[in-house]
């Protein structure tokens, strides 16, 4: 089995993992009340989802 020969610098090993960051997905538009709603979820304003009502909302 091949053994590195050298350490790697702090400097390589930070540029290696600069991409290792998790992204926050990014938002949509509801189609119904046109507020903004992370994908493929239930809007938590109108409580459409894929064209018809899954929960029910209260009004105030």
């Amino acid at each position: 089995m091949p053994n590195p020969k050298r350490r790697h610098s702090k400097t390589r090993t930070a540029k290696r993992r600069t991409h290792d960051t998790l992204k926050a997905a990014g938002l949509g538009e509801c189609p119904h009340c046109h507020e903004p709603k992370p994908p493929h979820r239930v809007c938590r304003n109108c409580g459409y989802y894929n064209g018809r009502q899954v929960r029910a909302i209260e009004e105030e």
